[in-house]
């Protein structure tokens, strides 16, 4: 089973990259965010022509998280409790065959020291009690998205740069390392521990032809999830050649 996470910066703007990588590469599962629609003007029609399945959770404009699934979809929910219809939209999970996912799409945080900084903090410990609460750790857990925050300095292009900075704070690493300490792992280091592994790319300075980047878009995986990975890969194709998301889809492969 390939999963997939891909921020695609505007569902309907990216649709004809999104069909090719589909039509390629045919995986079994898509986890999208930033799709930037409302549930209503979803362009589910050439998706469900490939065969997928789908459920989302959108709004105008900014946000918004989708699932696609060649296999059907379960159990599909969306938001933290309590909330209300108005609150953004950025957690999604399903369940497909036998692996319960978690989609998200973390809050950005604009700077450090921001107002919207410290609604990202509140936000990830809210995404940390949703996992305690909903995703045990002996299922085959996933959970996936765009996080807005790197590991460690091999995840950024110039970790001096970047040190304390948006994406890169130890209280944002913390809160990632808060959402994993039930048992998840980092799939990609798993696998792989080389420095230069990015996923997202500024549009503004060019830097994915200056090969300057983050890794911010991660699976996280319970213990029988990682046992049945075979790997992780950054498809960089796709952020190449013309109008494409600022993000390169992230494809989890599990036996």
């Amino acid at each position: 089973m390939d999963i997939v996470t891909w921020n695609v910066n505007s569902l309907r703007a990216r649709m004809p990259r999104v069909l090719e990588f589909l039509e390629e590469r045919r995986p079994d599962v898509v986890c999208l965010q930033e799709t930037k629609v409302v549930d209503e003007l979803f362009p589910a029609e050439p998706l469900e022509e490939l065969g997928y399945q789908i459920v989302r959770h959108g709004q105008k404009t900014y946000n918004g998280v989708a699932i696609l699934s060649r296999h059907g979809i379960e159990d599909a929910w969306c938001g933290f409790d309590g909330d209300g219809s108005d609150e953004e939209a950025r957690v999604l999970g399903a369940t497909v065959g036998d692996v319960m996912l978690l989609n998200l799409y973390v809050v950005n945080g604009k700077s450090v020291g921001d107002p919207k900084y410290d609604h990202k903090l509140r936000w990830m410990e809210r995404v940390a009690a949703l996992v305690q609460e909903r995703y045990p750790m002996t299922e085959k857990v996933v959970v996936t998205g765009d996080f807005n925050v790197t590991f460690d300095d091999r995840d950024v292009y110039d970790p001096d740069g970047w040190r304390d900075k948006i994406l890169c704070s130890a209280p944002e690493r913390e809160a990632l390392a808060a959402i994993m300490a039930p048992g998840l792992v980092d799939a990609l280091r798993h696998f792989n521990q080389d420095e230069g592994v990015y996923t997202w790319w500024d549009f503004r300075t060019r830097g994915f032809q200056r090969k300057q980047g983050l890794r911010i878009d991660h699976f996280l995986v319970s213990p029988p999830a990682l046992e049945a990975a075979t790997g992780v890969e950054v498809d960089l194709v796709r952020r190449d050649g013309e109008k494409p998301s600022d993000h390169a889809p992230v494809i989890l492969t599990l036996a």
